[in-house]
Formats: C-alpha cells, structure tokens, sequence
C-alpha cells in the first residue's frame, strides 16, 4: 500500500503525534464514508491492528492503513491554509477528489 503527505500535512501530524494522548499510537487514514468507486477521508490517531499495513512516508511519518479497505491504497494526505484551514485527502487512483 502507498500513501503520499504533502510538507504540510507532515508539520500537523507531527504535531499530532507529539501530544499527550498520542503516545503509543500512529495516524490513521479512515474512510467516513465509502461510495464504492471512491470514499472520503480523514485522519485520526490509533494504534495497529491485525489487518492493518503500517506504511512509511518521506517525510518520517508512519500510517496505518487497513488493507481490507482497497480505497485506502495511494491516498495523498494533504494540508492547505487558505482557502480553508483542513485536511484534503484524495485518492488519485479512483479519479476522485473527496475530503
């Protein structure tokens, strides 16, 4: 499995994993809702599971992606300030740009 981080979301999940409540644990990718050729993301913190493949990105940082969960394969994890402040996390390979 791949996943991709852009600069700055590696700044905030570094952050993320640098509190108090994250000790122990990894970022995951979750899909919030899963429309069968394409799903919507967001990123939370957890620690592995079974069917969990724990991915290493370029820029440090370690994610779990559950591998029974094909749309999780090659997502890019991104994060803008403007025009919004948030997460945009796509998967180019299904053709689909969902948060």
């Amino acid at each position: 499995m791949k996943v991709k981080v852009n600069r700055n979301a590696a700044k905030v999940l570094k952050e993320m994993l640098n509190t108090p409540e994250a000790e122990g644990k990894k970022i995951r990718v979750v899909i919030t809702q899963n429309h069968g050729d394409h799903g919507h993301y967001d990123v939370a913190l957890d620690t592995p599971t079974e069917h969990d493949e724990v991915v290493a990105t370029d820029k440090d940082i370690e994610i779990l992606l559950d591998t029974r969960e094909p749309l999780l394969d090659g997502v890019w994890i991104q994060y803008f300030y403007v025009p919004q402040e948030g997460f945009f996390i796509t998967n180019p390979s299904t053709g689909f740009l969902e948060k």
